[in-house]
């Protein structure tokens, strides 16, 4: 008897090793809690699409159907901050269908503007989505948009439940997080290659068939339309592009100082090994003299 239980609880644990294993460490730090949830109405507006929107018991609902899309704007720019909402995403064939959460000033810069994305992109049935990461820099002065994309297939099913999404935005760096997990970090190496501009806080759901799904192959199907996407927890706390100068950026780090701990970069280490599938600064079908933070 005491055999059996042991080869039982071998299988057991065989069993749930690859579960456990595919979680990433704790970072050690939650920076979501340092801020405070806000409501959909007091931060933000809608941009386009009021039809294809609604807000319930503080939750955001945008859909996209064969007539429209739909998006949001936070209400001020901001210079510097941490930028966060909790996103539940729609299961089954999504290719072509954009859901993004991100910073832009193209607005007021068309043509010339920065950029800081979190994109999930649609999908086909039984393939994960794709979490995209992407920083403009002064956009498309010269006719040219220069994207610096990091794609990601997450450890979870996006789909399931809500998992809060966040960037982090300081003078030094930007910080990309999934459940308060740092996945990326953009440091400014140089002001040519960081957003210095003030930036408004977006989300949106759109059709960019023409590249989202394996760059193009597939295309939105509006036979499963509407594609929906749920927003809730939105966190937006920083120096607007109102406050006076003497504004300190918000500290959405373990110490004054600044900078990620071991821990934090043990976590984003193990994200990036097991779960990151495309890197700009190794494509080398890329011109990386136009990314010079690849080779500085």
């Amino acid at each position: 008897m005491g055999l059996i239980l042991l080869i039982m609880g071998t299988l057991l644990l065989a069993a749930l090793a690859p579960i456990n294993a595919e979680w990433p460490p704790s970072p050690g730090y939650w920076p979501s809690s340092r801020f405070r949830s806000m409501s959909f109405y007091q931060g933000f507006r809608n941009l386009w699409g009021p039809q294809h929107m609604s807000v319930d018991q503080n939750a955001l609902t945008i859909w996209l159907d064969r007539t429209s899309g739909s998006g949001f704007k936070s209400v001020k720019p901001f210079r510097s901050g941490y930028f966060g909402a909790s996103v539940k995403l729609q299961p089954g064939y999504t290719a072509g269908v954009i859901t993004a959460f991100y910073l832009s000033n193209s607005e007021a810069h068309p043509g010339y503007h920065d950029e800081v994305d979190i994109e999930f992109l649609g999908t086909t049935f039984g393939k994960p989505y794709t979490l995209q990461t992407n920083v403009y820099i002064r956009g498309s002065g010269d006719g040219r948009i220069i994207g610096r994309e990091m794609k990601f297939h997450l450890w979870f099913d996006p789909t399931q439940n809500f998992h809060h999404y966040a960037i982090f935005w300081s003078p030094k760096e930007i910080i990309f997080l999934v459940d308060d997990v740092p996945i990326r970090r953009y440091p400014r190496k140089s002001d040519a290659t960081f957003p210095l501009r003030p930036m408004w806080l977006y989300g949106s759901i759109w059709d960019a068939s023409s590249w989202a799904t394996e760059d193009g192959k597939y295309k939105a199907d509006y036979r499963y339309q509407p594609f929906v996407a749920r927003y809730t927890n939105f966190k937006a706390s920083g120096c607007s592009a109102y406050a006076p100068a003497w504004c300190r950026p918000v500290l959405a780090y373990p110490f004054r100082s600044g900078g990620l701990t071991r821990q934090q970069y043990r976590a984003m280490g193990w994200v990036q090994s097991r779960h990151l599938v495309y890197n700009y600064c190794r494509d080398p079908k890329r011109d990386h003299s136009l990314t010079p933070e690849c080779w500085l």
